[in-house]
């Protein structure tokens, strides 16, 4: 064997180590990635129960309520999407969930390779005695900003301060004004910019992008604010007259009422909480 001979196979034999040691690298790599999603999947499913037992609720890692039937434009986003960990039980007078949710994006680059991009959200729902049109409140973006100057412009109000910090949609103009009043714009204004709401028929929806366990009540609470200022006149018009003598102390309107809608149901898989 001659010496460029003795060269050349010492290099193929290094480079099949090195190509053997990247493989056995990238393998280790991929199992301690699939090991750490199990891990936080079950860490974040412990701490969940957890806060449930401390909230007073229930909890299940598995959506048996088929949250994605709620009738939000959330809920539409995305290629892909899917409900977990979901909460569920009366907290400081509400019939609530909190549950998980994702949703992704599909991509393909020049060369045909698909990749997939997720979102995640920490959402809260609960019922009221209305039927809202379809409504959401959301913070300005880039994103937003650009649909205005493309047309698709949202609803303005008379606070301009309100106007540059929030996007709100609705097909119903009047609902929209009759339900963000100035009470209810301060109190937006105040309500930090993690959080986006949404409405529609009973149903009000809270959520933002996805919290910790420990930080559920805080999303629960502004749950609860949101509901708390909904203004009077919005359940005199679209919902129960009597809900609304019953939180401001008014007597109900007209002899005639309409029948409030019925309360969420009780913990199980089936119920009259979904549409």
């Amino acid at each position: 064997m001659t010496d460029m001979s003795l060269v050349i196979g010492q290099g193929v034999w290094h480079a099949a180590r090195v190509e053997a040691l990247i493989g056995v690298v990238v393998a280790a790599l991929i199992g301690l990635f699939i090991w750490y999603s199990w891990y936080a999947k079950k860490k974040r499913r412990e701490e969940l129960a957890i806060a449930a037992k401390q909230l007073g609720l229930q909890y299940s890692a598995q959506d048996t309520f088929n949250c994605l039937a709620l009738p939000f434009g959330l809920f539409d986003k995305g290629d892909g999407r899917g409900t977990e960990n979901v909460l569920w039980g009366g907290w400081q007078g509400l019939d609530l969930r909190e549950f998980d949710y994702w949703y992704y994006e599909e991509s393909t680059d020049s060369e045909g390779h698909t990749s997939k991009s997720y979102s995640h959200f920490s959402c809260v729902v609960t019922q009221i005695p209305m039927s809202s049109a379809p409504l959401s409140v959301t913070r300005e973006s880039i994103f937003t900003r650009f649909a205005d100057h493309v047309g698709l412009r949202d609803i303005e109000f008379e606070s301009e301060r309100f106007n540059r910090e929030f996007n709100v949609k609705s097909k119903d103009r009047k609902f929209a004004n009759d339900v963000i009043d100035a009470r209810m714009m301060q109190w937006l204004l105040e309500s930090g910019e993690r959080y986006a709401f949404e409405m529609n028929g009973p149903y009000v929806l809270t959520y933002c992008k996805r919290i910790k366990p420990l930080e559920l009540t805080p999303l629960l609470g502004t749950l609860k604010a949101y509901v708390d200022h909904v203004p009077r006149v919005a359940y005199s018009l679209y919902g129960d007259p009597a809900r609304a003598a019953a939180l401001y102390g008014a007597p109900p309107a007209g002899p005639t009422q309409a029948p409030p809608v019925p309360p969420p149901s009780p913990p199980g898989p089936a119920g009259t909480f979904l549409p």
